[in-house]
């Protein structure tokens, strides 16, 4: 083969790829206990449910509301004991949600054809979710969505030609070094290669704008671009030295293989000023009898990797390695055997993080080349291998993949959108896909503000996603998430139901609103004025007599104590602002021991009551002292209130 070969595809015709792309009784009872459990809601309602069940008093609701106690605590043990009873025993009743729940519960306890077969009649209930879509493709989908792909935007770059692009290379913070087939006169004609009938590869470079878009296309200055192919650059730390791809040519001479093929080789440059590129040398691993190229070095900048066809290589290109010392002479290479196969390795890069991104189409893929990642160790070694999946990967090549992930925007390049091979090779902007999960907690009955709610976002698995947020004033919160993953919104607030939101997020950077409102339980768990819907226990000016409208009051909770023996109350009296803070609290304390004494003298056993004076502590309004406010108002202070102790 007398002539020169593709730079992207040269490892193909020579067994090594330079661009690697990657029953009524029963009713009866059951309403008894639901009107015991409203009596009783001072008492955990998990407690109360299972002394309910345990008298065999059982429903769809009770089984969903054991499950929930349970769930929301994240007790998945219990919670798939009453969730299963309420699938078993009330299939028809039972809403896809706890299907879906129950499932999770499940595999939470490893328990997984069980929790298959639960998505699976999720699915048939109508549950009309992302996740159920993914389960009928794929029954293992939460464990897809939890060892799944990077979430990444793709758009092709500006600065791509009608020709090939690819190979980018950072230069500095704002700037990218890329190859494209470019227009090159040789022998005052335009030269193409046989190859595919298209121009030779230069190195060009171009500005990145603020949306990670590359602009303002030039050809790079200097000694680097020749008639030949030159492509994928790598720079030093301080962007004085440039090591870079081309066929094999320097100082006007071809170098040829035995077969008269020009092979690849890695060269360094030098910057001279702030432009121009001179003083080209070839590095000493370099062979006319085989390739190497796609240059890359470590973060400290003492070693190069690279791909190579070298002896010693497993398959048809490899990831190799050379030591850079500090005279600037080169170690002997090194095969990274814990990438390599029998097939294609290429285009390494090491980010920031010390991660080394290649390509390969020797590992499962989706085609084609597929691009994979791996931490390095201290040594600088691989670690655990992933592909990056879609929409990094497709069924074509991928390739030349370069990422700062501090910033979760990178490059890489691909011929997805074509069909006619490294041709249509483009270069796209890659952008890590976030999600801004955000919304309002508010009151459903009133839709008034909820401060201070508690939201918990959790994932598939149920786990939770960090720390639960507390709401402030605007009762707004905020969660980053990942993009096309299923998450769930929980809220919970004192004196309220808690809520739930399932969110599929989208495949786009986007803000996404999850607002929930809660519902408001009737009273306090432990407000027994509430509950029996007592008018309140008044006091006149100065008094602390037991009124007659008050004894009527008095007379509802002296028959609840009577017909609930077990009750015990509190009894908390207040006065107004008026007078001294020590008057007020002497004033109260006699209302309280009254209101006491009333009950005690029905009857009622002291040990079940308990009395005390709170002053003008605990006012329900703004008419504190010195605020000038009608005896309509001063007369709201005037109380007693009665609290069920535990």
């Amino acid at each position: 083969m007398n002539s020169t070969s593709p730079i992207r595809s040269a490892f193909i015709a020579l067994g090594f790829l330079l661009s690697l792309q990657l029953g009524h009784a029963q009713t009866t009872q059951l309403n008894q206990a639901n009107k015991e459990y409203d009596k009783y809601a001072y008492i955990d309602a998990q407690k109360v449910y299972l002394q309910v069940v345990k008298d065999g008093y059982v429903s769809a609701e009770i089984y969903q509301k054991l499950g929930n106690t349970y769930f929301f605590n994240s007790d998945y043990k219990d919670a798939a004991k009453w969730y299963g009873r309420l699938v078993s025993d009330y299939a028809e009743e039972a809403e896809p949600i706890y299907y879906y729940r129950y499932a999770l519960a499940l595999k939470s306890l490893g328990r997984y054809e069980e929790s298959d077969q639960m998505m699976a009649t999720f699915v048939e209930k109508g549950g009309a979710t992302k996740i159920a879509t993914n389960f009928k493709a794929n029954p293992d989908y939460l464990k897809d969505i939890a060892f799944g792909a990077i979430d990444y935007e793709l758009s092709k770059v500006s600065a791509n030609t009608a020709n090939s692009d690819f190979g980018p290379a950072y230069f500095g913070e704002n700037k990218v070094v890329f190859a494209s087939a470019s227009d090159t006169i040789m022998d005052g004609k335009l030269a193409v290669h046989e190859w595919n009938n298209q121009p030779y590869l230069d190195l060009f470079i171009a500005d990145m704008d603020a949306e990670g878009d590359l602009i303002n296309l030039k050809r790079l200055k200097g000694d680097v671009n020749t008639k030949y192919h030159e492509s994928n650059p790598a720079f030093t730390q301080d962007l004085r030295h440039m090591y870079f791809t081309r066929n094999n040519f320097i100082d006007g001479k071809r170098g040829k293989d035995k077969t008269k093929t020009i092979r690849l080789k890695i060269y360094k440059a030098t910057l001279s000023g702030e432009t121009f590129w001179t003083n080209i040398q070839e590095l000493p691993f370099n062979s006319d009898d085989y390739s190497v190229a796609h240059p890359t070095l470590s973060l400290d900048g003492k070693r190069l990797y690279f791909a190579s066809d070298m002896p010693g290589t497993l398959g048809q290109s490899d990831i190799w390695y050379v030591t850079i010392n500090e005279d600037g002479t080169y170690g002997d290479p090194v095969n990274v055997a814990e990438i390599n196969t029998e097939a294609r390795e290429s285009f390494p890069f090491i980010s920031e993080s010390n991660h080394l991104y290649f390509s390969s189409d020797g590992r499962a893929g989706l085609g084609g080349l597929d691009i994979y990642m791996t931490p390095l160790n201290e040594n600088g070694l691989p670690t655990t291998i992933t592909n990056l999946g879609e929409p990094a990967n497709s069924e074509k090549d991928d390739f030349g993949f370069i990422v700062r992930e501090s910033k979760k925007i990178g490059y890489l390049s691909s011929n997805r959108d074509g069909d006619a091979g490294f041709t249509n090779d483009e270069i796209y902007r890659v952008r890590q896909c976030e999600i801004t999960l955000e919304g309002v907690i508010t009151d459903a009955g009133t839709g008034e503000l909820l401060p201070g709610a508690r939201v918990q976002l959790v994932d598939a698995e149920n786990n939770p996603v960090g720390e639960p947020v507390i709401v402030g004033d605007d009762a707004k919160y905020s969660f980053v998430v990942a993009c096309n993953t299923q998450y769930v919104v929980r809220a919970d607030k004192l004196d309220y139901e808690p809520a739930e939101r399932i969110v599929n997020t989208p495949d786009v950077t986007s803000v996404v609103d999850a607002s929930l409102a809660l519902i408001g339980v009737p009273c306090a768990s432990n407000d027994l004025g509430c509950k029996l819907d007592l008018q309140p226990i008044y006091f006149d000016l100065d008094r602390f007599n037991i009124r007659p409208d008050a004894a009527v009051e008095l007379a509802k909770i002296l028959v609840a104590m009577q017909q609930y023996p077990e009750l015990v109350i509190h009894i908390e009296s207040h006065t107004d602002s008026r007078a001294t803070d020590r008057y007020n609290e002497i004033l109260s304390e006699r209302r309280a021991q009254s209101t006491m004494a009333w009950l005690v003298e029905r009857g009622i056993a002291p040990s079940r009551l308990s009395a005390k004076g709170y002053g003008e502590t605990r006012l329900v309004n703004q008419c504190a002292n010195g605020v000038e406010c009608s005896e309509e108002e001063h007369q709201l202070n005037r109380r007693s209130m009665f609290i069920i102790q535990d």
